[in-house]
């Protein structure tokens, strides 16, 4: 089982300082320095991504993974501490969400084992129910942080909660296994070895990161290849107000290493959604890029302006954005509606001036205190 409360320590490490605007940070913006930027466009001018395209994330003896070009993030799932989850109002909701993405191929969930003290996996499980294996991808994370298992097992951690995982989603392997956080009690060659294993098992076809900061990835690319077995996926929190893995070179780092970059809260937990302001705050649970709203004024009109001109909704354009810089967006959906807005990121691309005017109100963001959320060592001492 998962360990339980996991969803109140995360909610409170995030508070504590895991969040790069809390904790012993400004929550003060930092404008993008145009010459730290990556290319406005990243992919080959003649791919436009849909939601039938695919990503090839790499596996062991040719059992790669072929990815949307969009996740589905699954936090809010079954999530009370940060998201209030009530199952008799949000379940069906997913459910309905869940139909609409599944119509057109969108059905790539990133969940996690912390999600809701494991509620979002069951969550999962049901939805993939009476779905052919090869028409959906999953993603789930290992609960990293120190606790009996993963003290006492050391490299057999990884392998022992991967277990757990797999029985709530009711499935024999998972896609891609995370590492949810550089917060485990073992040395990086050790949880190579007990992530490797996973994939040695079957029970995992790929495997990655989540919020290293750049040192420890390419440390744990180089231990996993020691067993044969490639760094798949590098997550961090990315969205056009918190472009710090772009300009620390962490993207240029996975590009160059063929590892796939994901951004999680892409929307920035809502605030890039367009349905907040700053008479309509979020929730102060809701940390990831938690600036007050009227500091982000700029940044949604210029959105806003994009999306009335292309008759798309807002998140559609802010997506649209990082899947043109080559990112991997993830985006929580909870509902119908919101599946609707997201899915149509797809099939256009934002034309150069549109990423140069949303690239002018873009934010830096910082680094966290305990979880890196990608960054190294910045360039000119940022």
């Amino acid at each position: 089982m998962a360990t339980p409360g996991t969803q109140y320590l995360m909610q409170a490490g995030l508070a504590a300082g895991m969040s790069g605007t809390q904790g012993m940070h400004s929550p003060q913006p930092k404008p993008v320095d145009p010459h730290l930027s990556d290319p406005i466009n990243m992919l080959p001018p003649d791919l436009t991504p849909t939601s039938k395209s695919r990503i090839t994330l790499r596996g062991v003896s040719g059992k790669d993974v072929l990815v949307p070009y969009l996740s589905i993030g699954a936090w809010s799932w079954g999530d009370k501490a940060t998201f209030s989850y009530n199952s008799t109002r949000d379940l069906p909701r997913i459910h309905a969400a869940w139909a609409k993405l599944k119509a057109v191929g969108l059905t790539f969930v990133d969940t996690a084992q912390s999600y809701g003290d494991g509620e979002s996996e069951r969550i999962c499980g049901t939805l993939f129910k009476d779905m052919p294996r090869n028409s959906f991808v999953v993603q789930t994370k290992w609960l990293s942080t120190p606790d009996m298992t993963n003290t006492i097992m050391q490299a057999g951690g990884p392998k022992s909660k991967l277990k757990d995982s797999l029985m709530r989603l009711q499935l024999d392997y998972v896609d891609i296994y995370l590492v949810h956080g550089p917060i485990h009690p073992s040395k990086i060659s050790t949880v190579a070895k007990g992530m490797a294993d996973c994939v040695e098992s079957g029970m995992a076809r790929a495997v990655g990161v989540a919020n290293y900061d750049t040192k420890e990835m390419i440390k744990m690319a180089d231990e996993l290849a020691k067993h044969n077995v490639p760094l798949s996926v590098c997550q961090c929190e990315y969205s056009i107000v918190r472009r710090l893995p772009e300009v620390s070179g962490m993207i240029r780092e996975c590009r160059k290493r063929n590892i796939c970059f994901q951004g999680f809260a892409s929307l920035a937990e809502g605030r890039l959604s367009g349905k907040f302001s700053r008479f309509n705050e979020p929730q102060r649970r809701r940390r990831f890029s938690s600036y007050p709203m009227h500091l982000l004024e700029p940044t949604i009109k210029v959105l806003k302006s994009i999306a009335e001109e292309r008759r798309v909704p807002v998140p559609a354009v802010a997506l649209n954005y990082s899947i043109n810089k080559g990112v991997l967006p993830l985006v929580g959906v909870r509902d119908a509606g919101q599946a609707e807005q997201d899915m149509q990121a797809l099939g256009w691309r934002l034309t150069e001036d549109e990423m140069n005017q949303i690239e002018g109100v873009s934010l830096q963001g910082n680094r966290s205190s305990f979880m890196q959320h990608g960054s190294g060592s910045p360039p000119n001492g940022l």
